[in-house]
């Protein structure tokens, strides 16, 4: 971990990673700021949860990333940045791409002109995306029941690794790759120490997900309320899934090695050995709340991949990470928070927050 003394700069802390990042730093005695704009569903909610467990140790800065001024301020005797805050839905980012770039493109610039230009020189680790590779499209799949699998053996036992082609695909896969290329530029070209996960499916406890991102999450706690599930294409798209308190783990790692690691981008999941597809997750949350789902199945969407599985042997060879929590023990503990989630909402006389019904 980080030897120097000033503050952690958490950008999104009220989201799902930042809270859950937020709170481990919190808990391993850092100083912490969080500058979130709380235009995310649940993120109040987290915001609370935040401020009830730490209180004064925790700084909050309501704002904005696309506002300058605001970066700025919040950058001051900051030595290491959490970049999560963004636009995160592909299906947003089609109906309204200009706000998509502003947020994600724009944004982040932002923060990098404000690291650059501090006299801390800050160091930053930017969470990206695997949609940066595009829709795999070439990638020859064998289709069977329940999921697609990669023909080349390769894939199939490795996983998709850094030296994929970029191929942006959706306005939001332009704007998070253009932050991306930024990101890593800023390393090559101005010495900032800076690094990119491009991630996979992330998902535990405090994600307030929908259909388009955290979807894990989104259909634990809308079947837990028996809800209708949807299900764009045919369910045996495949994702590498990876429980959140392994990503803050590869997170810290990370940082502690950042000067050595700086312009590297890394893929980060939970690799060919925590794979599901989702008619396996449907199928095993009807198992976990005994009794069937109600499932509609609609047309796939635009840059939707049949299969992505991240490679996370670069990642591991260069910190010794490696993810602990399985995939049934990460479920077990989804499904923990989002019961105690609907019991406070019965209680409070209201639904969760970020679960549309």
């Amino acid at each position: 971990m980080s030897a120097r003394s000033g503050c952690v700069l958490v950008t999104g802390g009220a989201g799902f990673i930042g809270a859950n990042a937020t709170n481990h730093l919190l808990e391993s005695g850092r100083r912490v700021r969080i500058l979130d704009n709380l235009s995310r569903p649940g993120s109040e909610r987290n915001l609370q949860w935040l401020c009830e467990k730490h209180g004064d140790a925790l700084e909050v800065v309501v704002g904005d990333v696309r506002n300058q001024g605001t970066v700025t301020s919040a950058m001051k005797d900051v030595d290491h940045v959490f970049h999560f805050a963004a636009q995160v839905a592909v299906t947003s980012s089609i109906v309204d791409p200009p706000l998509d770039f502003d947020v994600n493109a724009r944004g982040t610039i932002n923060i990098l002109e404000a690291v650059r230009t501090s006299p801390r020189r800050p160091s930053i680790l930017f969470t990206s995306t695997n949609k940066v590779y595009g829709n795999l499209a070439d990638v020859d799949l064998v289709q069977s029941a329940d999921r697609y699998t990669p023909a080349d053996p390769k894939l199939r036992s490795y996983g998709v690794d850094e030296s994929r082609r970029l191929d942006f695909h959706s306005p939001y896969g332009c704007s998070k790759g253009c932050a991306d290329q930024y990101v890593l530029d800023y390393a090559k070209s101005f010495g900032v120490p800076a690094v990119v996960f491009r991630m996979s499916c992330i998902y535990g406890p405090r994600q307030f997900g929908n259909e388009d991102q955290g979807w894990l999450a989104h259909f634990v706690i809308r079947a837990s309320r028996r809800e209708r599930l949807f299900i764009y294409g045919d369910g045996r798209q495949v994702r590498d899934v990876l429980f959140v308190d392994d990503l803050i783990d590869a997170m810290v790692r990370v940082e502690s090695r950042i000067e050595s690691l700086a312009g590297r981008a890394f893929n980060v999941g939970g690799g060919p050995a925590r794979t599901v597809s989702l008619r396996e997750v449907i199928r095993e949350i009807g198992r976990s709340l005994k009794r069937p789902l109600d499932v509609t199945h609609e047309a796939w969407r635009v840059g939707d991949q049949r299969y992505y599985v991240s490679d996370t042997r670069a990642l591991e060879a260069a910190t010794g990470w490696s993810p602990r929590v399985g995939v049934a023990e990460g479920l077990e503990r989804l499904f923990q928070w989002a019961d105690t989630l609907g019991r406070t909402a019965e209680a409070d006389g209201a639904t969760p927050l970020g679960v549309a019904p």
